[in-house]
């Protein structure tokens, strides 16, 4: 089984006008990298209860794991903490969890508004807009219908079905959720990436850290995630080169369309970069998945200032 996703990114890259591979920068980064600790969960901003609520919790944080930058920027207060992207999804989720509220309740999921997601999201001290907020509806409307319908209103099962690999649980996702199916096409080809699907396998890896729930035969079949953030940085360490007209775009904050040739070369060529450097890392002594060097990654692009990323409005990322 391969879900095709390092084929298509080679693919796009050995055609690619606008985005260019430095593979001496690669290099330089892979020094860097060498003595860099493995990333371990941060429990601090993720619910966790080594139960299957645990996995529903994942499944919802990567069905919503999408879109987090346009202005004004979307904010949520936990415990005194003022946060703001990714953790603020996740630690949002994680308050409704831990205080009963229904988030994990997937027939009323199936047909929730977007007031009541704004008021899951927000919490109680709302900052900021919730980007994308009708099609974030309409995703928990799908998943909370298929799993219902499928999986008896459970994800774990849908976990149980992979039988412990990665791979089938990607394939289980993106076959059953349209939502997950994170394709494109450059040329005639069809181009996946599957970024949410193959971060949820990820996430449960780490939460759990590779036991029971997260317990993957496969995890080394999964590539980087193709986002914003890790073109981002990859660009900032010279390992990523944009043309001049794409890089005045990016550099402008112009939004760059879903699923359009220049988008399709950064994102691809992030995840062949990442290949690459998994490869370097290895020849020079220090194997690393390439979840985790993405991982590395992007905790690193949260602590730099860099150029802009590019921006673009998509549910894939």
């Amino acid at each position: 089984m391969t879900l095709g996703v390092l084929d298509g990114a080679r693919f796009v890259c050995a055609r690619a006008s606008r985005v260019a591979i430095d593979e001496q920068a690669l290099g330089r980064l892979a020094a860097d990298l060498l003595p860099a600790p493995r990333p371990e969960w941060d429990l601090q901003h993720h619910f966790f209860d080594g139960t299957a609520r645990t996995v529903t919790y994942l499944f919802l944080v990567d069905a919503l794991n999408f879109c987090f930058f346009p202005e004004p920027r979307w904010q949520v207060i936990v415990d005194g903490e003022r946060l703001q992207g990714y953790f603020a999804l996740t630690s949002i989720l994680k308050q409704a969890f831990e205080r009963g509220r229904p988030a994990d309740d997937f027939r009323r999921l199936s047909q929730i508004d977007e007031t009541e997601v704004r008021d899951l999201l927000q919490g109680p001290s709302p900052i900021g807009t919730v980007p994308l907020l009708t099609r974030r509806a309409e995703i928990l409307r799908e998943v909370g219908r298929v799993v219902v319908r499928s999986y008896g209103g459970d994800p774990s099962r849908l976990v149980a079905a992979a039988g412990g690999s990665a791979e089938r649980l990607v394939s289980g996702l993106i076959r059953s959720f349209p939502s997950f199916r994170d394709e494109a096409t450059y040329g005639a080809e069809r181009i996946p990436f599957y970024k949410r699907a193959q971060i949820f396998a990820s996430d449960l890896a780490g939460s759990f850290a590779g036991r029971s729930f997260g317990a993957f035969a496969d995890l080394p079949s999964l590539t980087a995630f193709a986002d914003y953030k890790i073109p981002q940085i990859l660009r900032a360490c010279g390992a990523l080169h944009y043309s001049p007209e794409l890089a005045a775009r990016v550099d402008r904050k112009d939004w760059i369309p879903p699923g359009s040739p220049e988008e399709v070369e950064i994102r691809a060529s992030t995840v062949w970069a990442v290949e690459l450097l998994r490869r370097e890392l290895e020849h020079r002594g220090r194997p690393l998945l390439s979840i985790e060097i993405d991982w590395l990654l992007w905790n690193a692009a949260q602590r730099r200032d860099m150029a802009p990323h590019h921006c673009t409005l998509t549910t894939a990322y």
